[in-house]
C-alpha cells in the first residue's frame, strides 16, 4: 500500500474522456478537493480488448499511478474497468480505497412503472457476469434488457470533441433499447457507461418515445465523498494547483486538450 499524504488528490479513472461527467458531479460535493484525471487513451476502446490482457493492464497501470500521486482514494468512473477489474486492484493495492461505477440497475428497479428497463452499456459490460448478477440480486421482478453497443463509447467522444455527431447512428444504437410488451413500454434506460450522459440530448431526441435516462454519475460522487472523510490524507489541499489531466498515450490531441481544459483541468 502507498502511504497517502495530507491533501492528497481524488484519482479518477476512465479509458476516455467519459469520466467527466462523474467529475462534474465530484467537484460540486467536493468543491476543495484536487482532482488527477487519468484517461487511458491509449487503451481505449476497451471493448476491443480480451478480458484477461485488459485487467493486467489495469491493474499495472495503478501501480504507477498510485506510486506518482499518491491519492486519497481512486475513482473508477468507468463501467467495463470496474465490473472487470474492482475486485483485482483491491486485492492487488490493499487498503486503497476503491470507488466502482457499476450499472444502476437496483434504483432503475425501484423507480420502473412498466417494469421494462434496459441496460445500455458497452458489450464488454453486457456480458460480464457481474451484470447478470446485479439483476438477479435487484431486478428479479423486472424484464431487463441487455443492450450492448459497439459504437456509442467513440461517438460521444466524437460528439464532445466536434460538437456534432451522426443522429441516425445515435438511433441505431439505442433503438434496441426500447421493448413493448402486452401494452407496456420500456421507461428506463440505464446509462451503463460515463460516456453516455453526453450524448443524452440526441439520445432523448431519436428516441421513439419518452424514457427515464438514468445516470449513476451523482451516486458516484456521493459515495467517493463518503470514503473520502475515511481516507488517510483526505483532507484538503491546502495549496492552489490545478486540477490534473493524465492521457496514457502522452499526445492526445488538439480537441481533446481544448475540450479537457473546458472542464478545468490542465491536460499533462
Amino acid at each position: 500500500m502507498t502511504e497517502t499524504s495530507p491533501g492528497a488528490p481524488i484519482l479518477m479513472f476512465d479509458s476516455g474522456i467519459g469520466g467527466p461527467t462523474v467529475l462534474r458531479e465530484a467537484r460540486v460535493l467536493m468543491p476543495d478537493r484536487r482532482f488527477v484525471y487519468v484517461a487511458d487513451d491509449a487503451g481505449f476502446p476497451y471493448g476491443a480488448w480480451e478480458e484477461p490482457a485488459l485487467r493486467g493492464r489495469i491493474i499495472e497501470l495503478f501501480g504507477e499511478l498510485l506510486q506518482r500521486f499518491r491519492p486519497a482514494i481512486s475513482v473508477i468512473a468507468c463501467n467495463t474497468a470496474s465490473t472487470l477489474a474492482i475486485e483485482a486492484l483491491r486485492q492487488a493495492y490493499p487498503g486503497h480505497p476503491f470507488v466502482g461505477t457499476v450499472p444502476a440497475i437496483k434504483p432503475a428497479a425501484e423507480r420502473t412503472r412498466s417494469g421494462l428497463v434496459s441496460v445500455l452499456a458497452t458489450p464488454g459490460t453486457v456480458k460480464r457476469q457481474y451484470t447478470r448478477d446485479l439483476i438477479r440480486q435487484w431486478a428479479s421482478k423486472c424484464h431487463v434488457r441487455l443492450v450492448g453497443s459497439d459504437r456509442l463509447a467513440s461517438l460521444a467522444e466524437r460528439y464532445m470533441r466536434d460538437g456534432f455527431v451522426d443522429e441516425e447512428a445515435v438511433r441505431a444504437e439505442i433503438a434496441p433499447c426500447f421493448v413493448e410488451q402486452d401494452g407496456r413500454r420500456t421507461d428506463i434506460v440505464v446509462l451503463a457507461c460515463t460516456h453516455y450522459p453526453f450524448l443524452v440530448n440526441r439520445m432523448r431526441k431519436t428516441a421513439p418515445w419518452p424514457v427515464d435516462w438514468l445516470d449513476p454519475a451523482e451516486a458516484i460522487a456521493r459515495r467517493a465523498l463518503s470514503l473520502i472523510g475515511e481516507a488517510r490524507g483526505g483532507e484538503p489541499a491546502l495549496d492552489s494547483a490545478p486540477d490534473l489531466a493524465v492521457f496514457t498515450s502522452g499526445a492526445p490531441d488538439y480537441a481533446t486538450r481544448r475540450l479537457i481544459h473546458g472542464f478545468g483541468l490542465a491536460a499533462e
